[in-house]
């Protein structure tokens, strides 16, 4: 199965996923936008309509979308609009992009639940939005963390 997010810093992204048990792939790339193959700088330029995000392969059998959807409303701040950390633009704001009627169900609903909970003082702005074409970032941004030994993107 595949899930894909977007919460910002897709090296962070990446890296907390990649991590979990049941997942079995991950990849960096930009979704959501009009440009056709996108490159770093074009999506950096937030003109693009393109958000950094991450393609998650998983194994249903050992990891629930519904975990995945956890561990996205966990590594990031779901309140800020077109902003994680130092990262401004539209190219860093938080979505679910949903690859089935199912995916879209159970991320509306985690996004109501958590709002409902209290947890956060201000909105939820997290678009959740049909999955559009998948343009994998240059190899360069595959894994990139790790391939450094750092832990965050300001590392």
């Amino acid at each position: 199965m595949k899930a894909t997010f977007a919460a910002g810093c897709f090296w962070e992204v990446e890296e907390a996923f990649r991590k979990v048990k049941g997942v079995i792939s991950t990849r960096v790339g930009y979704t959501g936008g009009a440009f056709k193959n996108p490159a770093y700088e074009d999506v950096c330029s937030g003109k693009t309509g393109h958000a950094e995000a991450v393609e998650v392969g998983y194994d249903p059998a050992a990891l629930s979308y519904d975990a995945l959807l956890d561990i996205f409303w966990k590594i990031h701040d779901p309140t800020t609009l077109n902003r994680q950390g130092p990262d401004t633009g539209t190219q860093y704001r938080s979505a679910v992009f949903f690859h089935d009627p199912d995916q879209e169900a159970a991320a509306k609903a985690s996004k109501e639940r958590l709002q409902k909970s209290g947890l956060y003082g201000r909105p939820i702005v997290t678009e959740i939005v049909p999955a559009s074409r998948f343009y994998p970032a240059e190899e360069y941004h595959q894994r990139y963390l790790e391939k450094r030994g750092a832990s965050s993107c300001g590392s």
